[in-house]
Order: C-alpha cells, then structure tokens, then sequence
C-alpha cells in the first residue's frame, strides 16, 4: 500500500489532533466554565477596583484589600451563579436569554454581598486591623460596580465564544451559493442566525427583501435589506442570486401567491421556511427550508386548541382508531400519540398501510404502546374480540369507502362498509363501555347526490340516534377534501404533471373546501372534547377553491407553464359528483360552538323504527348489488338524496 504524501498526512496528524482537543474540551467542559467564572469574577473585582480610583493600580491592593473582598464575594458568587445553571449553558449558542440569566444572577449575588459586606461593616472586633478607607471604597461603590462589570466580563466573554465558533470554526465550502432572503421580519431574522451558526458554510447571504418602507436601507446582522418584493427580479440580476427562500411563514394566500409569481419571474429556483405550526411545536426548524407546496398557496390559519381539554379527553386512555392505515386515520394516530394514550389499537383491512404507521409510530412515540389489528369492521364478530380483548374507551371511526364515481359502480359495498362497519363499530362501543366514539363524515352527506354521500348520512343518522339510549358519547365531525389524501387530486395531478400532462379537470366551475390533514385530525380531537353526545360537528373549511385554479397553481409551482408547458383538459363531471359542495358555519341550521372553527348543525332526528327497519331493509338489498333498489331504499331513509341523474352512466358501466 502507497504511503500518503508527508504534507497529507501532517494535516491528517492536525485533524487527529484537533479532534481529541475537542472532545477533551468537551469532557472537561464543566470544569472549564467553572474556571473561567472564577477567573471572570476576579477581573470584574479588579476593573471595579481601577475604575473607583481612576484607572490607577494602588500597591495596597495587592497586600490584603483585593484578596480580603475577591474571598467574601467568589463564595457568594459561585452559588448564586451555580443555582441559575451558569455552569452548564453552552456559550457557542448564547443568546438573550443567557445574558438575562447574568443579569439576575448578578444582581441576586451583589445583593446578598452587599448585605453581608454592611453586617460586617457594623461588627467591631472585625474591622480592626483594615483600613477605614478601604471600607469607605467599598461602601462607595466598589460592589455595585461589581455587578456591572461581571455582566460585561461574562456577557462578553459568551458573545466572543459564539462569534468564534460562527466565524473561524466555519469551514467554508467552495463556491457557495449565493441566497436571497424574502422576509426581513422574525423569521428572515431567524433563518440568517441559523445560516451563520452552520458548522460548514453553504449560503452566502447577498440580503433581504421586504414590502416595509420602514425597513428599506436597514442592516440585520450586517446584511441589508435591498428593496421591495416587486424589485427582486432586478435585485436577483444585480447581484447574482442563485437561490430564494420566502421567509414568511405567517403570510396570507395573496401574500404567497404574489411572492411566488414574483420568484417564478427571476426563474431563479426558491424555496420557503416551513409552517408556523411546525415552527412552534418545535418540530422543524426555520433553517430547514423546502419546496413551496399548495398549501402554501391555500394559506390556512395556524389552527388554536384548547390542549389542556384534549389531554385530559386522551391522556393514559385507550384509543382505538379504524382506518388507522387511511390518509386521515394515520394522521389521526399521529396526533393521538402526541397526548401519551395508555394504549393505542390499529384497527385496518389493508396490512400494508397499517404495517407502515404502526412502524412509524413506534419510532416516533417509542413511549406508546400500539396494537396493530387487521380487520374488517363489517365482520361484526370479529370487531367484537378486538373490544372485548383491549376495552377502549375512546374510538375514532375513520374507516370509510370515500372514492365517490367507484361507490356509485360499487352501491352494495357503500352500503357494506359505510354503514354496517360503522353500525358495528357504534354496537360494539356502546356494548363494551367506551365512554366516547368518534364519527368522521364528509361534506358529500349534506344533500347528498352519491351513493357515498348519503350512505354516510345514513352512518350520521345512525349513531346520532344510538346516542340516545346508549352511556357512550356518541358524536359526528364533517368536513370536506383534505390536501394529498390517497384519491385526491393532488396527488392525482403531480403525476399528471410528472409524466408531461396534461392535467384533468372534470369541470370548469368545479369547486371544493380543502384543509390539509393535521388541521382536519387537530380539529376532530378538538370538537371530540366538546360533544356531550348526538352532535354533529362541522369544521369551517373557509372558501372554496376552484379545481382548475388549483391545477394551474400546481403545474406553476413544478416549474411549467399552464396551457403552454402543460395543458389542461376537461373531462365531465364524473357519476356521483357536485360541482359545488355544501359545507358552511354559517346559517340557520348552525349553532356556534366556543371554537371559532367549529360549528353544531341543528337538525331533527328521525323516528328510531322507521330508521332501523330502513337500515335493515338496505342492508339486506345491498349484497344484490341492484343499485336501482338501493337508490330506492336510501330516498326512503335521506329524502333529500338525488340519486338517479346518473343511474344510466352507472348501470352501463
């Protein structure tokens, strides 16, 4: 084997060397900050010492009046310091809040000194033998002088640790990329910290952009702010921008919208930080940038909960959620396990999704215990085991046929699923003692023109009236399309848009409410701790959105051009579907809840026996697969059903 060259392997021998300096440093890091505040308290002493007698050094200081005071206060001082956890911050991250912390510290250990000092002070037998003078000095100011000149020693001392490790311990890579800021508020501030705090330099910040007179012309860390929103394009020319991040987590849907027009105009690739919910649940980073998604551009509101009330509704409690491998049933696992169930059961037909989340959450929650269950909810019986074996005492029902032109093809499976699983699932809590259940419908159940729709009315209608003999608290969450659940358009249009188009549309007027996922599962949680039994929650989903506004927004943000890259095609509605769904909280059917987007629609349950000898009758038709007497069946039971503009389509299919 060659040997290395000799100038190789010296830089090898200095990187070896490097690294036991440092974790050496590291082991030893306590004993190091403990030093280094012995060693700061008496600098601070001394230049409280100059500074009283006009920065001249006096030889009497020397002989006992420096040493006398330095071993009143280094006692005092190492505890007080020691209680506000001085000893264990680390100094490459400080901050405000360390410099805070000096500032208290500071004051509590002066005035414990100073009271000390003034008992001395007053116990004769103990002042004989030192200068009045000195204990003139003292009284006058040396203490209180002390305190200030510890903040500076120490604050300094911090800031010169973090400005080293970010300016000389960097390792800059060649050829950086050169970064544009969009947003000079709290999170482009926040993102340039992080920027300058990176071990191995990657970006180099040419500046900010931003809409606020106000902040033109100024510097942020050094790095201006260069003009507006609208003067990018000539700022990115000017200055050679190879990369953008929007720094806006807080903006409306207009604000993204034009901010992203504008970047598309640089051609220049941008990217933006993430959402305000994940940056203050801690779960990512400003720093950690990505693509800018639809939801970006749909701008929903940071979603407020009342977390002490769906802790107590699932904390140490057993869970059980079908559907659990679903778009939303997953989710909803994901959001359960943040509040530490007791126990949390997988109830899912299909054992690859239901394989992956229970995977998932066992690394993401390690601390909760999770069943995962393959099982059918209209096997009655089987449904049966699963709650007479584990006893949960919330359910959240989430399993549910929901592909509407499928269904329409498909009515006895609707049927099958939509209403019997769900109708035993109900049984099987109100029998087994479950204190809540959990319905998740769909705005295709108000007037209802699918097979899918009214079957769920139906499931709504259900278990609303079970609430009434049953102890289970039995309530019913509606909302309507979630953003890039398995079926939805979303997905359906990136692979569209990924294999050259063109990208289908069924109608021009087609609009829909959408929500992304964790809204929707935060929102279920947080109308489940409300219901006192029979409601029907509705979740306000804000304005619809236009489905070929939609797809033009998703082939812009791929980086095409809509009708000339990509081009748009429409199909015709499809069996089932509504060029407009109806999912409002407002109106007079609605009563407002104490959450602002939650809303109970009033409606008047129907007769028991007239419901249950329908539901009897539906399902006994529904293995025929005849969807003309299903339709039939389904009026009698939801009169507001239309179910037979497109029977023809259906039966041909």
């Amino acid at each position: 084997m060659s040997r290395p060259p000799k100038r190789q392997r010296r830089k090898d021998g200095n990187s070896e060397f490097s690294r036991f300096s440092v974790d050496n440093l590291i082991r030893y890091r306590r004993t190091l900050v403990f030093v280094a505040h012995i060693i700061s308290f008496a600098i601070s002493l001394f230049l409280s010492f100059l500074i009283i007698e006009n920065m001249q050094v006096q030889r009497s200081w020397a002989g006992y009046e420096f040493p006398f005071l330095l071993l009143l206060i280094l006692p005092v001082k190492l505890v007080i310091f020691g209680l506000f956890n001085q000893f264990r911050g680390w100094w490459r991250y400080a901050g405000m809040s360390d410099l805070l912390s000096i500032v208290k510290a500071s004051l509590a250990s002066t005035i414990i000194i100073v009271v000390a000092w003034y008992s001395f002070n007053h116990v004769e037998f103990l002042r004989r033998g030192i200068d009045p003078n000195f204990l003139d000095d003292v009284a006058d100011g040396v203490l209180m002088l002390d305190c200030f000149t510890t903040i500076m020693v120490l604050g300094g001392l911090r800031m010169l640790v973090r400005l080293y490790h970010e300016e000389f311990l960097s390792e800059r890579a060649p050829g950086l990329t050169r970064f544009l800021i969009v947003g000079a508020g709290d999170a482009g501030e926040a993102l340039l910290r992080e920027i300058m705090r990176m071990k191995v330099e990657q970006y180099e910040v040419v500046g900010f952009v931003d809409d606020d007179p106000a902040k033109q012309g100024m510097s942020i860390h050094g790095i201006r702010v260069l003009g507006s929103v609208e003067e990018m394009p000539d700022i990115c020319s000017k200055h050679q921008v190879e990369e953008i991040a929007i720094a806006m987590p807080g903006a409306t849907s207009q604000q993204m919208r034009r901010v992203v027009q504008v970047c598309q105009d640089t051609q220049i690739r941008f990217r933006t930080v993430p959402s305000l919910t994940d940056i203050a649940s801690g779960k990512l980073r400003v720093s950690q940038i990505r693509d800018v998604a639809i939801e970006d551009l749909l701008g929903r509101e940071v979603v407020q909960l009342d977390l002490d009330s769906i802790k107590d509704f699932l904390r140490n409690k057993v869970i059980l959620v079908t559907g659990a491998g679903g778009s939303i049933g997953s989710e909803m696992c994901r959001q359960v396990s943040n509040f530490n169930p007791k126990k949390l059961v997988l109830v899912e037909q299909a054992e690859n999704p239901l394989f992956y989340i229970d995977r998932e959450l066992k690394k993401s929650f390690p601390h909760v215990p999770t069943k995962p269950i393959v099982r059918n909810i209209a096997d009655k019986e089987r449904i049966e085991e699963v709650f007479a074996r584990y006893r949960p005492e919330v359910v959240i029902h989430a399993a549910a046929h929901k592909h509407v032109p499928l269904m329409e093809m498909n009515p006895g499976e609707a049927v099958k699923n939509n209403v019997l699983g769900t109708m035993n699932v109900a049984n099987a809590s109100d029998k087994f003692g479950a204190s809540n259940f959990v319905m998740i419908s769909t705005d295709k159940a108000v007037n209802p023109t699918s097979i899918m729709g009214s079957s769920k009315r139906i499931a709504e209608m259900y278990i609303q009236d079970l609430n009434r003999t049953s102890k289970t608290h039995f309530v019913t969450v509606r909302f309507g399309n979630v953003l890039g659940s398995a079926g939805s358009v979303v997905p359906i249009f990136k692979k569209q848009i990924a294999t050259g188009g063109p990208v289908t549309v069924t109608h021009p007027d087609m609009t829909r409410y959408f929500m992304t996922i964790p809204e929707a599962s935060q929102l279920v949680l947080q109308a489940a701790t409300m219901g006192e039994g029979g409601e029907i929650f509705v979740l306000d989903m804000g304005d619809p959105v236009k489905i070929v506004d939609l797809a033009r927004e998703l082939i812009t943000l791929s980086g095409f051009r809509p009708g000339e890259d990509i081009d748009i095609q429409f199909t015709g509605l499809r069996p089932g579907e509504k060029l407009f769904e109806e999912l409002s909280i407002e109106g007079e059917d609605m009563a407002a809840t104490k959450h602002p987007k939650i809303a109970v629609w009033k409606n008047i349950p129907k007769e028991r026996k007239a419901l249950r000898d329908g539901i009897e009758g539906l399902l006994e038709i529904s293995p025929k697969q005849d969807r003309r007497q299903i339709v039939e069946l389904i009026k009698r039971l939801v009169p507001e059903f239309i179910g037979d503009q497109n029977d023809s389509i259906c039966q041909a299919s």
